[in-house]
């Protein structure tokens, strides 16, 4: 009966390391950035389309810095949509010289897709005619230089691009920060990586634009709770890529509380879940008939709340053979002890190494980064070598002795974004249980809008 387990969790244990591997190898291409040639010629003229329901604290510094885009005034004009709205959101948006309000109410079809949705049907009927559709959320602020970047990748030939989403918030709170860097990351290891080697990119739900004729012609009908990712879908389906535009950058404001974060990423896996049940088996067979690789890594990409299920199964059954000894594969059993170290450590490092070639941390910072990764070395020369006690003694001695390093040599603010990162381990596990309410709620469709509290101008970020 142990070798069957044993068989079994080491099937089970290598699948799922394949995976990962897959991810980070891919991951690892995004560590560059290819030249490229940019075209600012501007051929395109922009709707720019805010879906927002309540948004009276944001919307002001939204507008401001759409208006501001370093871009042709005549090639762009503003829309807010005021879904369904009880507050003073069209009356704010009104004031400013050149936006178009139009007030929605329906309060059977509630939510952002179904809001877009209804916009564009009304932007087809329009005597004045746009080239694309840029999509923002209303808690974002916009870079000058967005719609000019965007337009350079669809003079390539794009007809869906995605701009960078960055943070506004990223020092409000350590779950703003893990956002932040999760985000960041993303940008570099999935986004920018996949347009390094060819791959279709993903839209991230604010920040992209889409020729209107793509959308004619596909139409939108994505109204789940993941409107982006269903279109992605439909994209790749019907032979487009999504573009990714490095340079065209949107701040979007970061939950800031640990149960406001849960319930956002729980209605992402809800609607992760139910894209991948409608959409899955398409993208994979149709990347087989066609034998395009970018079709089957879109596929893959659907299952991502599938993906965390099993890592996390993979984790249980990793600490059950450590702590209990139940005869379980895990795969430190495919490495000696330091090749499994140094697995660890280029994990650990790869971040830091996201954050810093973004600009997003300094070099001394990432020097500290590297230093603090040798516990990995150290911690089981001393797990050898001593009772519990003396372990727990020099994990708290080596932990402080970090921590007023950095206060020291960095400053303040360092010392909470090194702590608020060590912190982003937890963020990161809390992604297994929202997972698995993520898919036993897939069919629950309630859209539970996030509330801004505070607003950033954009000279702030």
């Amino acid at each position: 009966m142990g070798d069957i387990i044993y068989t079994i969790t080491a099937v089970f244990q290598i699948f799922v390391f394949v995976i990962t591997c897959y991810y980070a190898i891919l991951g690892l291409f995004g560590l560059h950035r290819k030249k490229e040639v940019k075209d600012y010629t501007p051929n395109n003229k922009f709707a720019m389309i805010v879906a927002a329901h309540n948004e009276e604290v944001v919307i002001g510094q939204l507008i401001e810095s759409m208006q501001k885009q370093d871009y042709p005034k005549e090639l762009f004009d503003i829309y807010i949509i005021a879904d369904n709205c009880t507050d003073k959101t069209a009356e704010i948006a009104r004031k400013y010289d050149g936006v178009t309000v139009c007030e929605r109410v329906n309060k059977d079809n509630r939510g952002k897709g179904y809001a877009l949705e209804w916009m564009f049907d009304k932007l087809f009927k329009m005597d004045k005619e746009y080239d694309a559709i840029s999509i923002f959320d209303a808690d974002n602020l916009v870079h000058t230089d967005f719609l000019k970047e965007i337009n350079s990748k669809m003079n390539q030939g794009y007809k869906v691009v995605q701009g960078y989403i960055d943070s506004k918030n990223p020092d409000d709170s350590w779950i703003a920060t893990s956002y932040s860097i999760a985000f960041w990351s993303q940008n570099r290891m999935f986004q920018l990586a996949r347009n390094n080697v060819g791959l279709s990119n993903q839209i991230g739900g604010t920040g992209f634009a889409i020729a209107t004729e793509t959308l004619k012609e596909l139409g939108w009908g994505a109204t789940c709770l993941t409107e982006d990712l269903e279109f992605t879908c439909k994209l790749v389906l019907n032979g487009e890529k999504v573009g990714w535009a490095h340079d065209a950058k949107i701040y979007d404001e970061k939950p800031l509380g640990l149960k406001q974060s849960w319930v956002q990423r729980r209605r992402w896996m809800q609607g992760f879940t139910d894209v991948a049940s409608r959409y899955c088996v398409k993208l994979f067979k149709k990347s087989i008939k066609e034998r395009k690789w970018y079709i089957f890594d879109a596929g893959l990409y659907v299952l991502q709340p599938f993906a965390t299920l099993l890592i996390g199964v993979a984790a249980v059954l990793t600490f059950i053979q450590s702590n209990f000894g139940a005869n379980i594969f895990v795969i430190n059993d495919l490495f000696n002890n330091i090749g499994f170290q140094v697995f660890a450590l280029i994990q650990f490092i790869i971040t830091p190494l996201v954050l810093i070639l973004d600009k997003k941390i300094t070099k001394g910072f990432f020097a500290m980064f590297v230093l603090f990764s040798s516990n990995i070395f150290i911690f089981p020369l001393v797990a050898k070598g001593g009772d519990e006690l003396f372990v727990l003694g020099v994990n708290v001695a080596f932990y402080g002795g970090f921590l007023l390093a950095t206060f020291f040599l960095l400053g303040k603010k360092a010392l909470f974004f090194f702590f608020r990162f060590l912190l982003y381990g937890i963020y990161t596990l809390t992604w297994i249980p929202i997972t698995i309410q993520g898919i036993l709620r897939k069919n629950n469709k309630e859209w539970n809008p996030t509330k801004h509290v505070r607003n950033v101008e954009i000279y702030d970020v």
